[in-house]
Order: structure tokens, then C-alpha cells, then sequence
């Protein structure tokens, strides 16, 4: 008897293994084949956790905008398993130097790109081999997995494949399945790019993430991805520039897997490329961010995305199919844990080193302004779980934001301090540095992002630490309105605002603000200042609890009055304070415009602003009665010259002549400049006609000079005009591109001045400094009755470029 039962204990890994089902048993067809969708995926996910309880867990850790579950796998040994948090806790402790951590941590992310649909695919093959064949990695490595970051926009591409396909799939790359609409399924239900938004945290997908992904902070971190049908594979080491804070280790971390992955796709005859393409210094990507808090983050790209379907013909006439696509994604998972597996002990004493104590230059950042703002900013910090605290009554010295010099600033409590003092001071130096340091100005992505100019903040970098406190609770009561009161005072310096106005209008109660600074009381308010009286909601059923609502909803500070009359300025019944509309606000998709800038439009409206907005897309914008809307907004985009006709653009002016508002943005604008009905006029400068002899390699990188890769200019601001009321007079502003445009004769509310050219941070190369030179931002002009704004920047680029948003707020309710 003892026997037998010995006998059966040694069979029983392999009865496991025989009876775990693989993807392609559990799926009921060959992986590869066919495109699973994401309630598929949910399912095999699901089975193997119910099959493998010991040695696997699965959390859902939040849901999409379109309601998809989203994932996280926890897969080890079952001894580990059994200790799984206490492995967590000995490895979190390595923040503090303490702990002895002995297993290393790794984290797959698949499918940040919806129609990048391959590694989800890869990831059931993957953690089906980690938990049979390859079980012997999971003895020393907790590895955790995120089977589909985006599934709302996976799902979009892989129901769009699954109608549209052939059948057989046709491998033809101009066959409609290779060939997607616009709206793709690239990014979100937003249309956000979900892997530009790890450190700003603007999508509820990201936001959910972060909270388990702090929590663990794994070693090691991979971000799958694909790129063009005609590449072959990428892997690390990444490609200049490295940003300064990339550790020696984690460089040589790189290589190491990197060539472990070579090994492999050798063997196999596989092509494959590093150190190009896909630097390591924006920090919102899903290698970077993971990078920055201690980790090896990588990216790997798969040739293939969107427009290889099941199988594509390529360049060269070799036929890519998705069964390669898996193949290939799958090995360099594998091959990523197996690196690790191997490398447990200088995994945890590297995170140790990477969290001691740092020598950078500057040990404190140091912000005042506008409540609102600091508080939006200390909101992102927390949900960083990085540390902050508010200032005590001193003098500050070091290096000023607004001047790019040496300056000071006069802290107090209420001003909000961050010290590169704690665990995370690589994180807030690399977001909070005034001038990232570039080694190649041949970048991926934006060279700026610096949060003080983002949020609008007075800033100061100190060298030395700085005197400061735990932050006060607050104490102010919101919600307390005086029925006896005449009216009620709010101001309009925030995004908060915008809120409490955008409440206030949903429920129907009449909002007027001041065109002109006034003092009424002793107090002092400025322009765009938001007045509520009773007379004008005498007819709003229950308008003292709506209006209390709105206050508390928003935290939302009200003054009381008792009187119209004011001490100086102009009394509420003037011509100088308008009634602000209730809008019927639309907004063009479809070809002109550009998937991203539109869904950050739409994304402000319904996530951020909490304000009704119609969707009118190009298909049948002809046939739209624009007299039903007060607004149109026209995203940034490439295609408005065709989108454009005559009877289009006829149709619009007409509509503005006789009282519409339209908002032009980006690309929009070139769209308009060419008509003579609209003053806006490109800036036109001499080309350089000296014949350039250079080598054709180095005149490839003689094209930056005319480039600016998301850098920060500082630009004048006329706050007289309602599109800047609620602003200083200055702005800092992040410019993409060199698209330039003159001053408008009346109505420039921001530009850039003379000599304001050279940005204070970022890179913008010598041709098109000079392009931009004296050149409007935002603006606007009249047009019969109507109003058109420009906006030549984006102000609400990727949704985290907090101080900007205001001034689309006041094109929608401010410009009259």
C-alpha cells in the first residue's frame, strides 16, 4: 500500500500537466488561428485559476469604460503561492534597504494596443507553458500577469477583423481586413493612447493599474506591443537616449536579456533588431515608468499590428502570419522569466541599491499658486504614493521656473513641498526636473513634461532640504448657502470651476460673470468671476439645494452678498456682466481629425468637465442642421483640406455669421487659413537655399533642425480677453511641431513675444525656433455675430497638461 500511494504522489505533476488544458483544447480551435475574444480570454483565465487554486490567483482589478473586466494573474510555485505575501512585503521592504528578499518578481503587460492583438494571444500560451513545461522558473519568481491592458479597444479590432475578414483569410495587404477605419482599435473607449499615460494616470484603466502595480514593483516589467507588418522583432537593450537616472544595472540588465532572446530567435533563424527606435526617457511609457521605480522595463515589438489580420503578404514577399506573430512574443516572455529565474539574488540587491539614498542636485521642489492646482497635483502624487507635505513660513532659494534662473520663493502652509528625501525620489526627479538632460536629440516621444509648468505652478528646485510639515486637513465647509443672500461669488481660476459651472447649468440655474474686475465687501474678484443670484433662479424648483449640491460635489468655496452695487467696478446689472448659456456643444470625428485629438475632446467633456457633448461625425456632417448647436469644435488633425469643400466650409461660416462659436484647433486651422473670410495667416519665413553636401546618413539627422519634439515655451497671456480670463500673464505651453501662425490684428490672448523662442525645456531645433518666432497660440476673432477661436496648441494634449484646460473651458463659456 505505501507503495502505491508513493507511486501515485510521482505521477501526480504529470496528471496535472495532462490535464491542464492548453488555449487551443480550451478554445476549440488551433491558437493562432482565430482571433479570441476578450470574453474568451476571460474564461481560459478563469479555468486555469479554478485548475491551479495553489499555484495561480487571478484578480480582477477593475473594469473598463465599456465595462471588460481587467486582470491581473499571479502565478507561482505552490510553496510561494503559500507565502505569496509575505514575498511581497520582504520584497517591498528592499524601499527602505531592509528585507531579505529571495524571489525575484516579474510583470507581463499584453495588449496596452487594442489592435496590437497578437500578445494577448501569447500571453494564454505563456502562462499554459509557465505553469506545465516550464513550472521549474516559477520555483524562484513570482510572475504576475496582465493578459489585456485595453480590452475595449482589443475587442473593438477583433470584432472589426472577425466581420470584415475573408474566408479564408486573404493574406493581400490592400484586402479590406488589412485595412481599418478610423476608428481603430489602437487606443481606449477615449481614444487614449494607454501607453503614454503611466505617469499621468488620466484613464481609468491606468488608474486601477497603478494602484496594484505599486504595490509589487517588480524587477523586471515587459510591455508588449507591435510595429509595422515590414519589421522584424525588437528587443531590448533600448535605444538612446537613456535618461541620466537609468541605472549602469539596469542598462546591463538589458543586454543580458537581450541576449538571452538572441539565443532563441537564432536557433529559430528569426530576424530581430535592439538598440534602436524606442528610447528610455519619456516617462509615461510602460517600459520608463517601470523603470523609474527600480525596475528593468521593456518594450517589445512584434512586426505585424492592425494590418496583419491572420496572415499578410509583406514588402518582400514572405508571408507573416499570426501563429509567427505568437511564436515570437511567446519566446521572449518565456526567455524574460527564465533571465530572471537566474538572476534572483542580483535582482533584489540592485532594487536595494536603486532605492538607497540619492545624490541628485536638487533635494526639494517647492510650489505655490492656485489652490486648485496644488491640489490636482498632490492628487496625482498620492495616487504615485509619492510623499509630499506643505511648506512652513521661510524663504526659498534655487533654481525659479518662471526665469530659468536663480531666484526665491516665499514658502508657507499652504504651499506644497516634495523631497527627493523618500523612496521614490527618482520618480519625483524625473517628473518634476526642470530640463530633462537629453544624450540624443533624436527622440521617440516629448523631450518636456516638467509637472510645475504642467499645473501652472510658482516653482522653486532647491539644492538643500526645506522646512516643511504634514499637510493640514481642510477645513472649509462646503455646501452652507445663506438663503437671505442676494447673490453668490465664485471665482474662475481652475478646472474646479469649470465643474461647479458645468453642475450649475445641467440643473438649469442662470450663471452670470463679470467681464471686469470689481470689489465688493472689501474683496477683491477679477474677470470671469462667476455671480448667482437669486433673482435670476427665482423659478429654479429647489435652487438653494441644487446650488448647495454643486458646492459640496465640487468643493466649491461660495462668498454671499447682499447687495448688486459694488465698490469699484461695474454692479451686476451691467452690460459688463454676461448670463452664461446653457450650450448645445458638438464635435466633428471621423477622417479630418485625428483619433487621439479627438478623444481627448471627448474624454474632457464626459470625464473631466462632466458636460453634454454631440458627436457629429464627417460621414454625414452635410446633412447636419448646425442651427440646433451653439459650438463646433474642430479637432487637430491632417485631412481638413479635403474634408473642407466649398459647400462645407460655406455651410460653417454661414452658420458662424449669424451667431455660432466654432473652435478651431491644430491642423484644423490650416484648413481655414487659406480662406480670406478668416484673418489667421500662416507665418511665412525664407528657406535657406545654400545646397547642403553633407553624407546622406547625416542629412537624415540634419532634418531635427526643423523639428521640436514636445518642448515648453513661455508665452505672454492678454487675461483681458474672456479665452485667458482666470490666467497670470504668462503661460508655459507645450509645443509638437513647428505649425506657426502671425498675430491676429485684435484678439491674440496668447503668444509668443519677441525673443521667446528658446524653450525652457525640451528640444526645438534652430529652423524651427525660427519659425515660431512672434507667433500666436490661442486667439479669436469675430465673425458677424459669431466667434472663432484658434488654438494652435493643444491644450489638452494626453489629458495631463492641467493648466491648459482652462483655456478651453473659457472658449466654451467665456467668449461670447
Amino acid at each position: 500500500m505505501k507503495l502505491k500511494l508513493h507511486y501515485a504522489f510521482l505521477l501526480l505533476p504529470f496528471f496535472t500537466f495532462a490535464q491542464l488544458k492548453s488555449p487551443s483544447e480550451f478554445l476549440g480551435y488551433e491558437l493562432g488561428t482565430q482571433f479570441t475574444r476578450q470574453h474568451q480570454v476571460v474564461d481560459y483565465y478563469q479555468y486555469l485559476s479554478e485548475a491551479e487554486p495553489q499555484r495561480m490567483n487571478l484578480l480582477e482589478y477593475g473594469k473598463t469604460n465599456e465595462r471588460r473586466s481587467l486582470l491581473l494573474a499571479t502565478i507561482s510555485s505552490k510553496t510561494n503561492m503559500d507565502n505569496l505575501e509575505n514575498i511581497r512585503l520582504e520584497h517591498m521592504k528592499g524601499m527602505t534597504g531592509e528585507g531579505a528578499p529571495e524571489k525575484a518578481i516579474v510583470w507581463l503587460s499584453y495588449n496596452v494596443h487594442g489592435n496590437e492583438s497578437v500578445s494577448t494571444e501569447a500571453s494564454m500560451q505563456t502562462i499554459y507553458d509557465l505553469l506545465t513545461t516550464k513550472s521549474s522558473y516559477l520555483e524562484d519568481v513570482v510572475v504576475l500577469i496582465d493578459p489585456c491592458i485595453n480590452p475595449d479597444g482589443r475587442d473593438r479590432y477583433v470584432n472589426w477583423y472577425n466581420q470584415f475578414k475573408n474566408s479564408p483569410n486573404q493574406v493581400d495587404p490592400f484586402s479590406k481586413e488589412h485595412n481599418e477605419g478610423w476608428w481603430s482599435g489602437r487606443s481606449n473607449h477615449y481614444m487614449f493612447d494607454l501607453n503614454r499615460d503611466w505617469a499621468w494616470l488620466t484613464q481609468v484603466e491606468s488608474q486601477q493599474r497603478s494602484k496594484e502595480f505599486n504595490k509589487w514593483l517588480p524587477h523586471v516589467h515587459v510591455d508588449f506591443h507591435e510595429q509595422g507588418v515590414d519589421n522584424p522583432y525588437y528587443f531590448a537593450p533600448a535605444a538612446e537616449p537613456f535618461h541620466e537616472v537609468v541605472t549602469d544595472f539596469q542598462r546591463a540588465f538589458q543586454v543580458t536579456i537581450g541576449k538571452n532572446h538572441a539565443k532563441y530567435f537564432d536557433e529559430n533563424g528569426w530576424f530581430y533588431f535592439t538598440k534602436e527606435s524606442f528610447d528610455l526617457l519619456y516617462p509615461s511609457y510602460g517600459d520608463t515608468y517601470p523603470t523609474y521605480n527600480g525596475g528593468i522595463g521593456m518594450t517589445y515589438e512584434q512586426g505585424g499590428s492592425g494590418r496583419a489580420g491572420l496572415g499578410v503578404v509583406t514588402s518582400i514577399g514572405d508571408t507573416l502570419t499570426l501563429k509567427d506573430r505568437i511564436a515570437h512574443h511567446h519566446t521572449t516572455g518565456l526567455s524574460t522569466v527564465e533571465v530572471a529565474s537566474k538572476n534572483v539574488t542580483k535582482l533584489n540587491d540592485e532594487f536595494k541599491k536603486f532605492y538607497q539614498k540619492k545624490d541628485y542636485k536638487y533635494q526639494s521642489y517647492v510650489l505655490n499658486g492656485n489652490p486648485d492646482k496644488l491640489e490636482a497635483l498632490a492628487n496625482l502624487l498620492s495616487q504615485h504614493e509619492i510623499e509630499y507635505q506643505v511648506g512652513e513660513n521661510t524663504t526659498v532659494k534655487g533654481y525659479d521656473y518662471a526665469t530659468g534662473k536663480s531666484g526665491t520663493l516665499k514658502s508657507s502652509d499652504k504651499s506644497l513641498v516634495i523631497s527627493s528625501g523618500q523612496p521614490k525620489s527618482t520618480l519625483v526627479k524625473v517628473l518634476f526636473e526642470p530640463k530633462a538632460k537629453l544624450t540624443d536629440s533624436v527622440t521617440y516621444d516629448i523631450t518636456a513634461w516638467s509637472l510645475p509648468y504642467a499645473y501652472g505652478l510658482k516653482a522653486i528646485a532647491s539644492e538643500n532640504g526645506v522646512d516643511k510639515t504634514y499637510a493640514p486637513k481642510n477645513n472649509t465647509t462646503y455646501g452652507v448657502v445663506q438663503p437671505d443672500s442676494y447673490a453668490y461669488l465664485a471665482d474662475w481660476n481652475s478646472m474646479k470651476d469649470a465643474r461647479f459651472l458645468a453642475e450649475l447649468l445641467r440643473n438649469n440655474i442662470r450663471v452670470r460673470y463679470a467681464h471686469k474686475p470689481f470689489t465688493l465687501d472689501g474683496i477683491s474678484y477679477e474677470r470671469g468671476t462667476l455671480i448667482i443670484t437669486k433673482s435670476d433662479n427665482k423659478n429654479v424648483k429647489g435652487f438653494t439645494k441644487l446650488l448647495e449640491n454643486a458646492s459640496r460635489n465640487n468643493m466649491k468655496e461660495l462668498t454671499a452678498t447682499t447687495t448688486g452695487f459694488v465698490e469699484s467696478g461695474k454692479d451686476f446689472g451691467s452690460s459688463s456682466v454676461d448670463v452664461i448659456q446653457n450650450l448645445n456643444i458638438a464635435v466633428l470625428s471621423g477622417e479630418p481629425t485625428s483619433t487621439l485629438r479627438f478623444g481627448e475632446i471627448w474624454n474632457f467633456f464626459e470625464q473631466q468637465l462632466n458636460y453634454p457633448v454631440s458627436v457629429l461625425d464627417e460621414d454625414y456632417f452635410s446633412k447636419v442642421d448646425l442651427t440646433k448647436y451653439d459650438i463646433l469644435i474642430l479637432p487637430d488633425g491632417r485631412g481638413y483640406n479635403s474634408f473642407l469643400t466649398n459647400q462645407i466650409k460655406e455651410k460653417i461660416k454661414d452658420w458662424v455669421k449669424h451667431g455660432g462659436k466654432l473652435i478651431a484647433m491644430g491642423g484644423a486651422i490650416d484648413g481655414l487659413s487659406a480662406d480670406k473670410d478668416y484673418s489667421i495667416k500662416r507665418k511665412e519665413i525664407k528657406k535657406d537655399s545654400t545646397i547642403s553636401l553633407e553624407s546622406f546618413e547625416a542629412s537624415e539627422r540634419e532634418q531635427i533642425k526643423y523639428a521640436i519634439t514636445g518642448a515648453i515655451f513661455k508665452a505672454s497671456v492678454d487675461n483681458t480677453n474672456p479665452l485667458a480670463y482666470g490666467y497670470e500673464d504668462t503661460y508655459f505651453t507645450l509645443k509638437l511641431g513647428d505649425r506657426s501662425y502671425n498675430y491676429l490684428e485684435n484678439g491674440s490672448a496668447v503668444y509668443l513675444s519677441e525673443g521667446a523662442n528658446q524653450p525652457v525645456s525640451g528640444f526645438a531645433g534652430s529652423e524651427a525656433k525660427k519659425k515660431i518666432a512672434e507667433t500666436l497660440i490661442y486667439g479669436t476673432e469675430s465673425m458677424g455675430r459669431g466667434q472663432v477661436i484658434y488654438m494652435v496648441d493643444n491644450p489638452l494634449f494626453r489629458g495631463f497638461w492641467e493648466n491648459g484646460k482652462l483655456f478651453f473651458a473659457n472658449a466654451l463659456f467665456m467668449v461670447e
